[in-house]
Parts: structure tokens; C-alpha cells; sequence
């Protein structure tokens, strides 16, 4: 079992950013006798998850949503697949978007290159 500051150096996260997941109720860490919070590898891997969804710009309400659909059990696996696909979608578009700029920056830095040998000739 991990202290909240421990499992905030594991994950990469600020003690605070994991108040606020719990507030969110997206972690659900059980608490000692003092009512400290204590995580385990479950909480671990799941936040791991949590970060990679955060790092695809999902938005705290969907990954709640997720979670919620989660803990009420295997029922709920169609939900998800659902909330999963639609997210799968957006990160492609983002992908294409993303693709599209640095091809325009390309072009770009090419033309810079090409004019800035000229000037030093």
C-alpha cells in the first residue's frame, strides 16, 4: 500500500491533482484508521490509464463516465467499448489535424532553408 505523496511520485502526478480525481470520483482509494488514503497496484495502473486518456485530451467528464460504467460491472462493457470508440475517433481526427500542420510547417521551414543558403552565398 502507498501513501498519496508515494503514489503521486509513482505516477508522475501532484498530490493535489489526486485530491482532485478523488473528488471527481475517478480513484476511490480506501482510507487507514488515521483516514489517510492508501493505494494499491490497482490504483497505480489505473491512474496510469487515467494519465494516458488526460494525455489524448479526454475530458474529466468522459473519463468519470468511464469510470462510473466500470465499477458498476461487466453489464456495462457495450457503454464503454461506445465511450472508448468515440474517443478512438477523436484522436484521429486530432492525428490527421496534427499531420497536416506539420506538413504545412514543413513546406514552410524547406522555403526558409532554401532562403536563408541563398543570403549566405
Amino acid at each position: 500500500m502507498y501513501s498519496i505523496g508515494e503514489t503521486a511520485k509513482l505516477v508522475g502526478l501532484s498530490a493535489y491533482t489526486l485530491r482532485y480525481y478523488e473528488k471527481e470520483k475517478i480513484i476511490r482509494p480506501p482510507r487507514n484508521d488515521n483516514g489517510e488514503r492508501m493505494f494499491d497496484a490497482r490504483h497505480i495502473d489505473w491512474l496510469k490509464f487515467v494519465i494516458r486518456l488526460k494525455a489524448t485530451q479526454m475530458p474529466i467528464a468522459q473519463i468519470r463516465k468511464y469510470t462510473e460504467l466500470f465499477l458498476e460491472g461487466e453489464h456495462t462493457a457495450p457503454q464503454r467499448l461506445k465511450l472508448l470508440q468515440n474517443h478512438q475517433v477523436f484522436i484521429q481526427e486530432q492525428l490527421l489535424n496534427l499531420t497536416n500542420v506539420e506538413n504545412e510547417l514543413q513546406h514552410k521551414i524547406e522555403n526558409y532553408e532554401k532562403l536563408t543558403a541563398r543570403s549566405v552565398k
